[in-house]
Protein backbone atom coordinates (compact mmCIF):
# COMPACT_ATOMS: atom_id res chain seq x y z
CA UNK A 1 0.00 0.00 0.00
CA UNK A 2 2.76 2.26 0.74
CA UNK A 3 4.17 2.80 -3.26
CA UNK A 4 0.83 3.20 -4.28
CA UNK A 5 0.22 6.50 -1.95
CA UNK A 6 3.46 7.48 -3.74
CA UNK A 7 1.51 6.78 -7.23
CA UNK A 8 -1.39 8.34 -6.10
CA UNK A 9 0.26 11.49 -5.20
CA UNK A 10 -0.56 11.73 -1.89
CA UNK A 11 0.78 13.12 0.83
CA UNK A 12 1.73 10.69 4.09
CA UNK A 13 2.99 12.68 6.46
CA UNK A 14 1.21 10.87 9.37
CA UNK A 15 2.25 7.35 8.33
CA UNK A 16 4.60 7.35 11.68
CA UNK A 17 1.82 8.43 13.97
CA UNK A 18 1.38 5.28 16.54
CA UNK A 19 -1.77 6.52 18.08
CA UNK A 20 -3.91 3.87 19.04
CA UNK A 21 -5.96 4.91 22.58
CA UNK A 22 -8.91 6.31 20.87
CA UNK A 23 -9.68 2.48 19.16
CA UNK A 24 -8.54 0.32 21.65
CA UNK A 25 -11.01 1.79 24.04
CA UNK A 26 -13.60 1.30 21.51
CA UNK A 27 -12.35 -1.99 20.80
CA UNK A 28 -12.52 -2.57 24.19
CA UNK A 29 -16.32 -1.64 24.52
CA UNK A 30 -17.18 -3.64 21.54
CA UNK A 31 -15.60 -6.91 22.78
CA UNK A 32 -17.16 -6.67 26.49
CA UNK A 33 -21.20 -6.48 24.80
CA UNK A 34 -22.91 -9.58 24.74
CA UNK A 35 -25.58 -7.98 22.39
CA UNK A 36 -22.87 -8.16 19.31
CA UNK A 37 -20.78 -11.35 17.24
CA UNK A 38 -17.90 -10.61 15.60
CA UNK A 39 -16.62 -11.44 12.15
CA UNK A 40 -12.91 -11.41 11.27
CA UNK A 41 -12.27 -10.94 7.55
CA UNK A 42 -8.55 -10.16 5.76
CA UNK A 43 -9.04 -8.78 2.04
CA UNK A 44 -6.33 -6.73 1.05
CA UNK A 45 -6.03 -2.84 2.00
CA UNK A 46 -7.91 -2.80 5.47
CA UNK A 47 -9.33 1.16 4.26
CA UNK A 48 -11.57 -0.71 1.39
CA UNK A 49 -12.95 -2.92 3.19
CA UNK A 50 -14.41 -0.95 6.14
CA UNK A 51 -16.73 0.83 3.80
CA UNK A 52 -19.30 -2.02 2.79
CA UNK A 53 -19.29 -3.83 5.81
CA UNK A 54 -20.24 -0.31 7.87
CA UNK A 55 -22.82 0.14 5.65
CA UNK A 56 -24.48 -2.81 6.41
CA UNK A 57 -27.93 -2.71 8.37
CA UNK A 58 -27.10 -4.92 11.44
CA UNK A 59 -23.54 -3.97 11.54
CA UNK A 60 -22.36 -1.73 14.87
CA UNK A 61 -19.20 -1.07 13.77
CA UNK A 62 -15.86 -1.77 11.92
CA UNK A 63 -12.31 -2.25 12.98
CA UNK A 64 -9.21 -1.87 10.87
CA UNK A 65 -6.49 -3.86 11.97
CA UNK A 66 -4.10 -6.88 12.09
CA UNK A 67 -4.77 -10.98 12.30
CA UNK A 68 -3.17 -14.03 12.39
CA UNK A 69 0.37 -13.28 13.42
CA UNK A 70 2.38 -14.18 16.53
CA UNK A 71 3.85 -10.44 17.06
CA UNK A 72 1.96 -8.88 19.59
CA UNK A 73 0.80 -5.37 18.97
CA UNK A 74 2.42 -4.67 15.64
CA UNK A 75 2.67 -1.38 14.23
CA UNK A 76 1.14 -0.13 10.59
CA UNK A 77 4.91 0.03 9.12
CA UNK A 78 5.94 -3.46 10.95
CA UNK A 79 3.05 -5.38 9.43
CA UNK A 80 3.42 -3.51 5.98
CA UNK A 81 6.82 -4.33 5.71
CA UNK A 82 6.22 -7.99 5.80
CA UNK A 83 8.36 -8.63 8.73
CA UNK A 84 5.07 -10.24 10.61
CA UNK A 85 3.06 -12.98 9.73
CA UNK A 86 0.13 -10.25 10.38
CA UNK A 87 -2.73 -9.69 7.38
CA UNK A 88 -4.51 -6.48 7.43
CA UNK A 89 -7.88 -7.31 8.74
CA UNK A 90 -11.37 -5.90 10.02
CA UNK A 91 -13.55 -7.05 12.56
CA UNK A 92 -17.26 -6.32 11.91
CA UNK A 93 -19.30 -6.38 14.93
CA UNK A 94 -22.58 -7.22 14.07
CA UNK A 95 -26.56 -7.65 15.38
CA UNK A 96 -27.19 -11.40 14.20
CA UNK A 97 -30.75 -10.69 15.08
CA UNK A 98 -30.24 -7.83 12.33
CA UNK A 99 -27.87 -9.01 9.55
CA UNK A 100 -26.66 -13.05 9.43
CA UNK A 101 -23.17 -14.29 8.96
CA UNK A 102 -24.00 -15.64 5.49
CA UNK A 103 -24.33 -11.89 4.62
CA UNK A 104 -21.44 -10.62 5.55
CA UNK A 105 -19.92 -13.30 3.66
CA UNK A 106 -21.97 -12.13 0.56
CA UNK A 107 -20.58 -8.56 0.96
CA UNK A 108 -16.66 -9.91 1.32
CA UNK A 109 -16.47 -11.98 -1.72
CA UNK A 110 -17.52 -8.65 -3.56
CA UNK A 111 -14.70 -6.86 -2.53
CA UNK A 112 -11.70 -9.46 -3.23
CA UNK A 113 -10.19 -11.06 -6.10
CA UNK A 114 -10.08 -14.85 -4.06
CA UNK A 115 -8.30 -15.83 -6.76
CA UNK A 116 -5.08 -14.01 -6.28
CA UNK A 117 -2.67 -15.74 -3.84
CA UNK A 118 -0.23 -13.26 -3.58
CA UNK A 119 -1.82 -9.85 -2.38
CA UNK A 120 -4.74 -8.22 -3.75
CA UNK A 121 -4.32 -6.15 -7.26
CA UNK A 122 -1.28 -3.63 -6.63
CA UNK A 123 -0.77 -4.81 -3.13
CA UNK A 124 1.61 -7.80 -2.68
CA UNK A 125 2.69 -9.81 -0.14
CA UNK A 126 1.47 -12.62 2.80
CA UNK A 127 0.16 -9.67 4.43
CA UNK A 128 -2.49 -8.57 1.96
CA UNK A 129 -3.54 -11.77 0.98
CA UNK A 130 -7.20 -13.08 1.83
CA UNK A 131 -8.70 -14.98 4.96
CA UNK A 132 -11.73 -15.58 6.57
CA UNK A 133 -10.99 -16.28 10.15
CA UNK A 134 -14.28 -18.01 12.01
CA UNK A 135 -14.94 -17.64 15.48
CA UNK A 136 -16.86 -20.95 15.98
CA UNK A 137 -17.94 -24.13 14.09
CA UNK A 138 -20.80 -22.23 13.29
CA UNK A 139 -18.77 -19.68 10.70
CA UNK A 140 -16.70 -22.37 9.69
CA UNK A 141 -18.97 -24.15 8.42
CA UNK A 142 -20.38 -21.31 6.48
CA UNK A 143 -17.58 -19.90 5.23
CA UNK A 144 -16.65 -23.31 3.65
CA UNK A 145 -19.96 -23.70 2.15
CA UNK A 146 -19.96 -20.40 0.46
CA UNK A 147 -16.06 -20.52 -0.35
CA UNK A 148 -17.55 -24.02 -2.38
CA UNK A 149 -20.27 -22.69 -3.73
CA UNK A 150 -18.29 -19.52 -4.90
CA UNK A 151 -16.14 -22.02 -6.62
CA UNK A 152 -19.10 -23.85 -8.61
CA UNK A 153 -20.56 -20.84 -9.73
CA UNK A 154 -18.70 -20.15 -12.97
CA UNK A 155 -18.05 -16.51 -12.21
CA UNK A 156 -14.16 -17.08 -11.66
CA UNK A 157 -11.64 -19.09 -14.29
CA UNK A 158 -9.43 -19.77 -11.74
CA UNK A 159 -9.39 -21.69 -8.42
CA UNK A 160 -10.96 -19.68 -5.01
CA UNK A 161 -7.86 -19.42 -3.54
CA UNK A 162 -8.86 -17.28 0.26
CA UNK A 163 -8.12 -19.50 3.35
CA UNK A 164 -10.50 -20.38 5.96
CA UNK A 165 -8.38 -19.86 9.16
CA UNK A 166 -9.18 -20.27 13.05
CA UNK A 167 -9.02 -16.76 14.22
CA UNK A 168 -6.17 -16.36 17.09
CA UNK A 169 -5.52 -12.68 17.61
CA UNK A 170 -6.65 -9.35 16.36
CA UNK A 171 -4.75 -6.00 17.25
CA UNK A 172 -6.80 -3.02 16.00
CA UNK A 173 -4.51 -0.15 13.35
CA UNK A 174 -3.35 3.14 14.43
CA UNK A 175 -6.49 5.75 15.02
CA UNK A 176 -5.49 7.10 12.25
CA UNK A 177 -6.69 4.15 9.57
CA UNK A 178 -10.11 3.73 11.40
CA UNK A 179 -12.66 5.25 9.00
CA UNK A 180 -10.28 6.69 6.47
CA UNK A 181 -12.22 5.94 3.59
CA UNK A 182 -14.69 9.03 5.31
CA UNK A 183 -11.78 10.94 7.35
CA UNK A 184 -9.50 11.13 4.08
CA UNK A 185 -12.16 10.63 1.13
CA UNK A 186 -10.57 11.94 -1.61
CA UNK A 187 -7.07 10.15 -1.43
CA UNK A 188 -8.95 7.32 -0.44
CA UNK A 189 -11.24 7.27 -3.50
CA UNK A 190 -7.83 7.71 -5.67
CA UNK A 191 -6.21 5.14 -3.85
CA UNK A 192 -8.98 2.46 -4.79
CA UNK A 193 -9.11 3.57 -8.24
CA UNK A 194 -5.37 3.21 -9.32
CA UNK A 195 -5.38 0.16 -7.20
CA UNK A 196 -7.24 -1.61 -9.48
CA UNK A 197 -10.16 -2.47 -7.17
CA UNK A 198 -12.82 -0.29 -8.01
CA UNK A 199 -12.76 -1.27 -11.55
CA UNK A 200 -12.25 -5.34 -10.39
CA UNK A 201 -15.50 -4.32 -8.01
CA UNK A 202 -17.55 -2.85 -10.59
CA UNK A 203 -17.10 -5.99 -13.02
CA UNK A 204 -17.57 -8.61 -10.51
CA UNK A 205 -20.88 -7.23 -9.47
CA UNK A 206 -21.81 -7.46 -13.21
CA UNK A 207 -21.11 -11.17 -13.65
CA UNK A 208 -23.65 -11.94 -10.02
CA UNK A 209 -25.85 -9.42 -12.00
CA UNK A 210 -25.91 -7.24 -8.88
Amino acid sequence: MIYVVLIAGLSYTTFGEKGKEETQNLYAQLKSRNDLKVATFSGGCFWCMEGPFQEQEGVEEVIAGFSGGQKESPTYEEVVSGSTDHRESVQVFYYPNKIAYKDLLNTYWLQIDPTDPGGQFVDRGDHYTTAIFYHDSEQKALAEKSKSELGNSGKYEKEIVTKILSFTTFYPAEDYHQDYYLKQTDKYKRYEKLSGRQKYKEEIKKKFGI
